[in-house]
């Protein structure tokens, strides 16, 4: 009888007669023909083979032999088949000079756990990122394959946890399938769990193939063969070597046949504005259907709601009122929390109105009543005028135009688009609805964004300012994270410079290692990534003509970067100080001129964009910032794209590469991340590799809450000079932040050139995306869910309990500014236009000064 076995590594260990019988058991699973008593049969078999043998102590590769001889002769073909291929698999996984063998597969194989070609392939070339990087990868970017091709052995990505705001998900290999349902192994929880095949997804694409898939399409859009090929093998390349990373829906879509024919349905834009809806029912329906096609397909909306007129207005068709640019604002959020693109991703929503419509105080405290705007983002588009009437303490007229006078009822009918200005200097009436001191109203603005992060500011007169569209596609929205103002029928077209990887080691020292800037590789890597987003606009699909006439007459590109927090940290700067900053500048200067050299070349090989006018572009403001070499190459040559840079907030790739997002800090270098596919621990490697002694880190270690206000704004204003677009940023501030030290906040970053801005009082929102507290999960679904916290009994103390009637009277409910609102027992009184109103808009009027 066999007691021992002699491993490929030449080690003898304990001959287990079971691994047989499971491998023989597996393989009869992958073919759908498991057969638990057949493959105990044929063990027994290959037992018989042995004992005839007398071999003392056989290699397991004769064994596998054995194995073999025995299912052919039994008749067993297909089972035969599996098991060769099974064996081939596991041979390769071995042979580290075939295939990468990664630790995730290696220890799935100790544990016996059968593996299908799809899963060491993609579990291999995997392998560079984190588990959780992997996880959001996988669910996000990789083809899937159909459920019915779902076999023993496979990688699966699974729903272990179902909620409609937090669910959870996990990576997981097919065990069994019986009919509907199936066991899986979780890989990174250890763990076997049963789940309906319906609610699991197939990966068919490592990074890797992905990244080949990619630059494949990108370059099949060159014309010439050959340099079809140089760009394929050059972006793949970048891709790589992750010195370039794409936007996400660039890596979930981009996908063409041999023939270069594109092969998704899904645009590779993140986002899009859509014109402001007509003021009627119909052109208020027509933007939500248009909102949702573009959401069905992967793509996050910006809306203006300025052109529809405001509450109370007379509609003369039903004979009616309005109920307001803010109440069909709710519409369009109600819909897109209707929204799951992909299973993994909810429709994104940016509403913005502009600082002089009537409705501007509703929409401020929209976001705190419940069921009004819960899956928008809300800002307020703020011009240079309101600022300046703010700082000099001037009266602002909450007004809109007349469209009740009969003889401009056609015209408001034929010409108004939301731009006030163009309106009025038509000559053009309107109606002032109320007149509000400036600060009182900015002062609101601030107390909510202090409360709840929002409403956000877009500078939207700068930006127009700035613009270089400014001559024939005004800026009248931006997209969900703010970070890129567009036309309408305008498109977010992104992909991202990591700037760590342009980071080289030099040496080592007593702190680690050492690095020192790659310039050379930076300036080549941003004009790659100019060509290769500039490939992006003739690649992907146009679900609506005119957002392709829109496109292809300006070719709008959005260049940006993540990992800027890592970059200096590397180099040994401390974010937010004044050699961070002027390293900023350098740094962004270089990219910005770079993409715009790389625009002007390709203007000389494939021509300009078609609305460019050589005169008037070069008079951008802008434009006028940028070096004397460039603005000729301009003037001469013309210029591919109208704009070229964009600051993404970049959360889920950079979560996926696990480095810092965007041009933020670290939120911490240990902290919690909430998101759809659950709640996940991480840790920053570059910190845990530096600490000191003490467990402390070195003073250019420096997350988002260590830092001053102030300098998030510095940094921002830095990255702002070079960015063409704008930039998504959350300014952090704890939670004792004052109301008075927001305001300045915000009137820093407009004094210091942003154009816009968003402050983070920490703690201000009932749930938190980043947080360092283990326990915030638990507060996020409860908070979602409207359950109450229930606290552990306590004894009580019966010299602290407080009379109800004294308590009630520490609340002063009154009209006078700061008293609690008595109608709705919830708002703060606020003074508005010389009276008194609640904050949260309830209705309830106060006293008003003389």
């Amino acid at each position: 009888m066999l007691e021992q076995v002699r491993k490929r590594d030449g080690n003898v260990v304990e001959f287990d007669e079971s691994r047989i019988m499971n491998a023989i058991f597996k393989a009869s699973q992958s073919i759908g023909q498991e057969d638990l008593g057949l493959a105990k049969e044929l063990t027994q078999k290959v037992m018989e083979y042995l004992e005839i043998m007398e071999v003392d102590i056989p290699e397991i590769e004769l064994i596998q032999d054995i194995v073999e001889k025995v299912l052919i002769e039994e008749g067993h073909v297909a089972l035969a088949k599996e098991f060769i291929i099974y064996r081939y698999r596991r041979g390769l996984v071995r042979n580290e000079s075939s295939v990468t063998n990664c630790k995730t597969v290696e220890n799935l194989l100790e544990r016996d756990i059968y593996l299908s070609a799809q899963a060491i392939h993609v579990l291999n070339n995997s392998s560079s990122l984190t588990p959780l990087g992997q996880l959001i990868f996988l669910d996000r970017y990789s083809l899937k394959s159909s459920q019915k091709g779902t076999r023993v052995g496979d990688l699966v990505i699974i729903i272990y946890k179902e909620d409609p705001k937090y669910p959870k998900k996990e990576l997981g290999i097919v065990l069994s399938i019986d009919g509907d349902y199936g066991k899986f192994y979780l890989i990174n929880q250890d763990k076997e769990f049963s789940q309906s095949i319906w609610k699991v997804d197939r990966p068919e694409e490592s990074v890797l193939d992905t990244y080949k898939r990619v630059a494949k399409a990108a370059a099949a859009m060159e014309q010439d063969q050959e340099k079809r090929k140089e760009c394929e093998k050059l972006f793949l390349e970048e891709l790589k070597s992750k010195r370039i990373q794409p936007g996400g829906r660039i890596m979930a879509g981009a996908n063409v046949d041999s023939q270069g024919n594109y092969l998704s349905s899904l645009t590779l834009y993140n986002c899009y504005v859509v014109p402001s809806p007509q003021d009627s029912r119909g052109g208020i329906i027509d933007t939500l259907k248009n909102m949702i096609e573009i959401m069905s397909r992967g793509g996050g909306v910006g809306i203006s709601l300025s052109t529809l007129r405001p509450r109370y207005s007379y509609v003369k068709g039903v004979h009616g009122k309005s109920s307001g640019a803010v109440s069909w604002g709710g519409i369009y959020s109600y819909a897109t929390g209707l929204i799951e693109q992909g299973g993994s991703r909810r429709g994104a929503l940016m509403l913005m109105l502009d600082d002089w419509h009537p409705d501007i105080l509703e929409f401020i405290a929209s976001k705190k009543k419940k069921g009004m705007i819960e899956n928008a983002n809300i800002s307020i588009k703020v011009s240079d005028h309101f600022m300046e009437k703010m700082k000099t303490d001037g009266m602002w007229n909450l007004e809109f135009p007349d469209h009740e006078n009969e003889k401009f009822r056609q015209i408001y009918r034929d010409e108004w688009d939301g731009d006030l200005l163009k309106w009025k200097s038509k000559g053009y009436p309107t109606k002032v609805y109320k007149s509000v001191k400036a600060k009182e109203l900015w002062d609101l603005v601030i107390s909510s964004a202090h409360v709840s992060a929002e409403p956000g500011i877009v500078f939207m007169e700068r930006y127009n300012k700035m613009s270089n569209s400014w001559y024939f596609n005004p800026i009248v929205c931006t997209n969900p994270c703010a970070e890129q103002g567009l036309p309408p029928w305008g498109v977010c077209n992104l992909g991202h410079l990591y700037l760590a990887s342009f980071a080289k080691q030099k040496s080592t020292d007593t702190l680690g290692n050492t690095y020192e800037m790659d310039w050379d590789q930076l300036r080549q890597t941003a004009r790659v990534l100019t060509r290769f987003l500039d490939n992006i606009i003739d690649l992907t699909p146009y679900h609506f003509k005119e957002n392709e006439e829109n496109q292809k007459s300006e070719r709008r590109i959005g260049g940006g970067t993540l990992g800027l927090a890592e970059l200096l940290i590397k180099l040994r700067i401390r974010y937010g100080s004044e050699e961070s900053l002027k390293f900023i500048d350098k740094l962004y200067r270089t990219i910005t001129e770079e993409m715009y050299k790389e625009s002007v070349e390709l203007a000389k090989e494939k021509g300009p964009f078609p609305k460019f006018d050589r005169d008037k572009f070069i008079e951008s403001l802008f434009v006028k910032q940028l070096s004397k070499e460039i603005q000729d190459g301009i003037y001469k040559h013309g210029i591919r794209n109208v704009t070229l840079v964009t600051q993404a907030p970049t959360g889920t790739v950079g979560s996926m590469l696990n480095t810092s997002t965007g041009i933020e800090p670290y939120y911490a270098f240990e902290y919690y991340q909430q998101s759809r596919l659950g709640f996940h621990k991480v840790l920053i490697p570059l910190a845990e590799d530096a600490k000191l002694d003490d467990g402390s880190l070195p003073t250019y270690f420096v997350s988002a809450m260590q830092l001053l206000p102030e300098d998030h704004v510095k940094a921002q204003a830095a990255v702002q000079k070079w960015t063409d677009s704008s930039i998504s940023k959350t300014v952090n501030a704890p939670s004792d932040f004052t109301v008075e030290q927001t305001k300045k906040v915000y009137e820093l970053a407009y004094d210091l050139g942003c154009k816009g801005l968003t402050v983070y009082i920490d703690n201000s929102r009932h749930e938190q995306i980043l947080s360092t507290s283990a326990d915030t999960e638990h507060k996020n679904v409860q908070s979602a869910t409207g359950e109450k916290e229930i606290l552990p009994r306590q004894k009580i103390d019966p010299s602290k309990i407080v009379d109800s009637k004294k308590k009630e009277e520490q609340v002063v409910y009154g009209s006078t500014v700061g008293n609690r609102c008595p109608g709705c027992k919830e708002g703060t009184m606020v003074k508005i236009g010389g009276c008194t109103e609640c904050s949260n808009q309830c209705g309830f009027k106060g006293a008003c000064g003389m």
